[in-house]
Parts: structure tokens; C-alpha cells; sequence
């Protein structure tokens, strides 16, 4: 506690980046550090988890100092721990859970682990401050597409979901394929405002009537398919129109879904997050689709989309909030459900 407010210590190890943050009272952040590891893992096309692993182990420490240095306390003036403990890579969040358990038991204050993906929406409450919920959430990463409906702070009912590729998985395989490299998200989204996104007619995958599930597997397939047929067909391939038509395919069915399971629900705000929420056509098409619904969208800054100590410290304060707390035998979950 520092001048009469609620400390919050966040440790996000969930995949690449090491990243601690301090938080007060759940919604002011005070310090976000994050210490990525991008440049290692582009050369390999993607996350490299043994790697990952031994770098989260070589930066933990530093991070947590410096997290506190940015936000001016000590260790002594921290309050509560924060964690993921799931989903994730499991040597990677193993070392963000050992080092949060040491902090709580060498200090004395409450542990709470925290679902990767309740933090992901949590990102919100530290970019609106006067957001409460209830809510429909659109988390969108890496890993995961799903629409969540948020009666409270700590309730996520899970809706739909991705049963295959998720959007930013489908993102980076294709932009491998198409030579952009790795991350693939945020070139692809870059690349696809030089191009048309109707040259190429790539399908939309609904699923069933009525399903809130997402499937880009089948559409990565044709995305594939297209390219190889044209290389060997000799025809020169437009990057920035494949860019532009494969993400339009996919944003499209993303927007569209979340606006009506919003308007289904009778919720009014559409709360976005996840790395892939930073996507800017799909912040548009979703605005535009939710505006002519009557339903606002809220979304976090690019840097809280992506993975952070911040949002998981605003999801430890609420669930601490509500009683929760974690023992000192706290795992890591790598398939930890929504």
C-alpha cells in the first residue's frame, strides 16, 4: 500500500514476452514493462518454446526491478501478486508462477493466478476507467478466437470459439507462405492496406446457422492452395492484394458474429482484446457493423492488446476483490479452459 491505494504486481510469461507491471487499484498503471522476444523467434517463423523458456529465465528478475523502479515503490509497498497460470507455454509460464510465488511468500501478501484470457478483457478496465460490465467480449489472438459474454467482473461465459486455426495462427501461416515473416498479424494488416480486398474471392466459413464457432482452417488451406497454383502457373502474385482478401475473409465472419451474439445477448458494448484486436480493419468493420446495431465498441491501446503484466495485475485486484486466492501449490495449466 502506498499512499492509500491497492498495490497490484502483474506477471504475464504466458508465451514470449516477459512482462510485469504494477497497478493501482486495478485500473491505473504505474509502471508496464515488457521485454519481448521477437527478434529471436523471427528467424525461426514463430515461438520457439525451449527458447522462450530460457529467456523468460535470464529477464524475469530484471523486469520485476525495473517494473518497480518505473512505478517508484519497493517490493514492501506491493499488496497483491498476479499471474498467469494459464493457457500458455508451460516452461514459460512455470517461471512467471515460481517467481510470483516467491514474491508473495518472501513478502507475505495474497497470490492470485489469473486465466490468460481474463486478462486479455481485463486490459479494457485499465483503458476505460468507467467500463463495468456487463459486456460481450471479442478476445482475438494467437491462439484463441472467442466471443465471451461478461455478466462480472469475474464470470466469463464463453459462447463461441475457434475449433481450429485460430485467426492470428491462420494470420501468421499464411504471411509465412506469402513471405512477410514473422509476427504475422501486424504485417499482414499493413500489407492489406495497399492492397484490394476483393481481388481475391476467398470463402467466408459460417459453420452451421446460429453458431458463434470460428473455423480458418479451411480457409488458410485456400489461401495455400491460391498461391501455390499461381507460382506455378508462372503468374506474378500481388502480396499486398493476397493480404488484403485473405484478412477481409477472416474479419469479416469475426465482426460479424460478435455483433450478433451482442445483439442477441441485448448487450449494448462490445469489448475487444487480444493481439489480433489491434487489427485495424477489423476495428473498422466491427465499429461499423455494432453502429447500425445501436452497440458501442470499446478497445485497449495496441499495447495492452498484446500480451502484458498490466492487464493481469487489473484481473488479480477484481478477482482478489471477489475473495479469490491462489495457494503456494499453484501450477502452470498450459490448456487452461476460458
Amino acid at each position: 500500500m502506498k499512499n492509500g491505494r491497492h498495490l497490484t504486481l502483474g506477471i504475464e510469461t504466458s508465451c514470449d514476452e516477459t512482462a510485469v507491471s504494477v497497478v493501482a487499484d486495478g485500473r491505473d498503471i504505474l509502471s508496464n514493462v515488457i521485454s519481448t522476444q521477437i527478434s529471436i523467434h523471427t528467424q525461426f517463423g514463430g515461438v520457439v518454446p525451449e527458447i522462450a523458456s530460457r529467456r523468460h529465465l535470464e529477464n524475469i528478475n530484471g523486469v520485476i526491478d525495473k517494473a518497480l523502479s518505473d512505478a517508484d515503490v519497493c517490493i514492501g509497498d506491493i499488496d497483491l501478486v498476479g499471474v498467469t497460470y494459464g493457457p500458455g507455454l508451460v516452461g514459460a509460464l512455470l517461471i512467471g508462477v515460481a517467481a510470483a510465488k516467491s514474491i508473495a511468500y518472501a513478502c507475505d501478501i495474497p497470490l492470485v493466478g489469473v486465466n490468460h484470457m481474463h486478462g486479455h478483457i481485463a486490459a479494457n478496465y485499465l483503458e476505460h476507467h468507467d467500463l463495468e460490465p456487463p459486456f460481450m467480449s471479442l478476445v482475438v489472438s494467437g491462439g484463441h478466437t472467442n466471443i465471451v459474454n461478461v455478466p462480472d467482473y469475474n464470470k466469463c461465459e464463453k459462447i463461441g470459439g475457434t475449433r481450429d486455426d485460430a485467426a492470428g495462427e491462420a494470420f501468421d501461416k499464411v504471411a509465412r507462405v506469402i513471405g512477410l515473416g514473422y509476427p504475422g498479424g501486424p504485417k499482414v494488416d499493413k500489407a492489406a492496406r495497399e492492397g484490394n480486398r476483393e481481388a481475391i474471392d476467398f470463402k467466408r466459413v459460417w459453420l452451421e446457422p446460429g453458431s458463434y464457432d470460428f473455423s480458418f482452417s479451411g480457409l488458410k488451406t485456400q489461401a495455400l492452395n491460391y498461391l501455390n497454383s499461381e507460382r506455378q502457373a508462372g503468374r506474378e502474385i500481388n502480396v499486398n492484394d493476397v493480404a488484403a482478401s485473405f484478412q477481409e475473409a477472416v474479419v469479416e465472419v469475426i465482426a460479424e458474429k460478435a455483433v450478433r451474439a451482442a445483439a442477441e445477448y441485448g448487450q449494448k458494448r462490445i469489448v475487444m482484446a487480444g493481439g489480433v484486436a489491434s487489427n485495424t480493419r477489423l476495428r473498422e468493420l466491427i465499429s461499423e457493423k455494432a453502429a447500425a446495431q445501436g452497440i458501442d465498441v470499446l478497445r485497449p491501446s495496441p499495447v495492452l492488446c498484446t500480451d502484458n503484466g498490466a492487464m493481469i495485475a487489473s484481473a488479480a485486484y477484481y478477482a482478489y476483490k471477489a475473495g479469490e486466492r491462489s495457494g503456494y501449490d499453484l501450477d502452470a495449466v498450459p490448456a487452461l479452459e476460458f
